[in-house]
């Protein structure tokens, strides 16, 4: 959108709703000078509806009614994609409204009529960013001391009973915590401490939201890790709770949740570094990188059927099928916060198969078959497996250790045996090391993990006279197999090789 249709909506506004309040998010960013999504309006109960409908007359955009309830209307202009909110105070008065919100810097408020500049930027996608400028401080409405909030960078409560009143806002603090950098206060962790089991109320896709949002940025594991402080962790996530006395003479003090944390902590710093530990396929992996919240809902979620498959087995505990079970388990959980099949479904496969590696990296070779079987069963989720195990195998070292190691991370693959030689440290640079042969395998020898298919099944049906049935992707898998051993280069060789399986040998 140009400066001058900004201006005119800034315009409009000010002739359409003159009594009408800027505030919230859009208000706070703007303080920050960063940009919102979005424009909340606060004004007078009987205002509302003809307000909306009259704007969305004038801007020519789409107008609903959102929450009755709440008296809150939703206008998108079609030309740039703005959204505008309209809600009525909540109260009896503007000072009532902004005192019942959840924190400090969210009670700030800025007349339309004292006339900001309005700046809209219009991104690839369609959607628009919106920011205000020549706030002036004579004209802020401050009752909660939000401004000083915001210099300090801090978040406070605007009230004892913020989160009875919304339990969601719990999560939203830590949130807000890891987009802005803000810290939160003592006294607004104590009563999340307090209150932490409301966390069960609010929608599964409300959690669903602020847990993605969270996710994106890259302080999530600092807040992870304070949300865990506080209960909320373990309130939000109950299948997590037996972990922390799990496997303690394993992970040490607090157990397998320690070691959750670990993970989580060491995918967030491979999304945001994955040229250190990838430095030659990191421009391939940039597309991958924009499944931050997934990955790390996956690192989070990967070890939570530990407790249930703990078992003494010679001397040593045990966790046998704990990847299965923990894909079935985390299943439930992503039901329960309304993640769509195709993320569920990537999420479960990376829990789910995330032994694979190390299983490959039992032996002192890992063949083209090998490697062709796993990158074939994983599909979609092959690579962000691998991302997966990295973030696993890395959390049983130390940071300075990580950073010794990485350099050679991409050598060719240790022997068991010289890995043996150097201790946990040498295991972990070894798996690194299978990781980066499939990555390698993957990226510049496709015709080893994707063979291109040579022959169809009418072509095995017509070669062999057989009717259609299992049998004949039998035998195209052997084809395949076969191309990956090299022993198949064309068509005419895989025709040959058909041939040569005979009409009665079982496959």
């Amino acid at each position: 959108m140009s400066s001058a249709a900004a201006a005119d909506l800034a315009r409009l506004l000010q002739e359409t709703v003159p009594q009408a309040y800027y505030v919230g998010g859009v208000v706070r960013n703007s303080l920050l000078k960063r940009e919102s999504t979005d424009i909340d309006l606060t004004l007078p109960p009987a205002d509302v509806k003809p307000a909306a409908l009259l704007l969305a007359k004038k801007l020519k955009a789409a107008v609903f009614e959102m929450d009755a309830q709440y008296g809150v209307w939703r206008l998108v202009t079609h030309q740039g994609k703005i959204q505008l909110d309209l809600t009525a105070y909540q109260g009896a008065d503007l000072k009532a409204d902004l005192l019942r919100r959840d924190f400090a810097f969210n009670a700030l408020a800025y007349p339309v009529s004292a006339r900001p500049q309005l700046v809209v930027r219009v991104q690839k996608d369609g959607n628009a960013k919106v920011l205000l400028k020549r706030l002036q401080r004579k004209h802020l409405i401050d009752y909660a001391g939000g401004l000083a909030d915001v210099k300090n960078k801090i978040i406070r409560l605007t009230n004892p009973r913020v989160f009875q009143e919304d339990p969601l806002r719990m999560l939203r603090a830590f949130r807000c915590a890891a987009e802005l950098g803000f810290t939160i206060a003592p006294s607004a962790l104590k009563q999340i401490k307090r209150d932490n089991a409301l966390i069960s109320q609010p929608a599964g896709e409300r959690i669903h939201e602020e847990l993605e949002r969270l996710f994106a940025t890259s302080k999530a594991y600092e807040n992870m890790a304070l949300m865990d402080a506080c209960g909320l962790l373990t309130a939000l996530f109950a299948e997590l709770a037996a972990q922390r006395t799990c496997a303690e003479v394993y992970y040490g003090k607090g157990g397998v949740l320690k070691h959750t944390l670990a993970v989580f902590k060491r995918m967030e710093y491979l999304l945001d570094h994955v040229e250190k530990a990838f430095p030659k396929y990191a421009r391939k992996l940039a597309e991958v990188q924009t499944q931050k919240p997934l990955f790390k809902m996956a690192a989070l979620l990967h070890d939570v059927a530990k407790p249930a498959t703990a078992k003494m087995k010679d001397g040593r505990l045990r966790f046998f099928y704990h990847e299965q079970r923990g894909a079935h388990m985390a299943r439930k959980i992503l039901e329960r916060l309304h993640y769509s099949r195709s993320d569920m479904r990537l999420i479960c496969a990376m829990i789910g198969e995330h032994l694979r590696p190390s299983n490959l990296a039992s032996n002192d070779f890992i063949t083209d078959k090998g490697a062709y079987h796993f990158f074939r069963d994983l599909g979609d989720a092959a690579v962000p497996l691998l991302f997966l195990c990295w973030a696993d195998y890395t959390s049983y070292v130390t940071d300075a250790q990580l950073r010794r190691i990485l350099p050679h991370s991409s050598e060719p693959m240790m022997s068991l045996e010289q890995a043996k030689r150097k201790a946990s440290v040498g295991k972990t640079l070894r798996h690194l090391q299978v990781l980066a042969l499939l990555f390698k395998k993957y990226f510049e020898h496709p015709r080893v993990v994707r063979p291109s298919r040579l022959v169809t099944g009418r072509d095995v049906m017509d070669t062999l006279h057989l009717p259609s049935g299992p049998q004949i992707g039998e035998i195209l898998e052997a084809v395949a197999v076969a191309q990956v051993e090299g022993k198949v280069q064309d068509r005419s060789e895989a025709l040959a090789f058909i041939k040569a399986l005979g009409l009665n040998k079982k496959l």
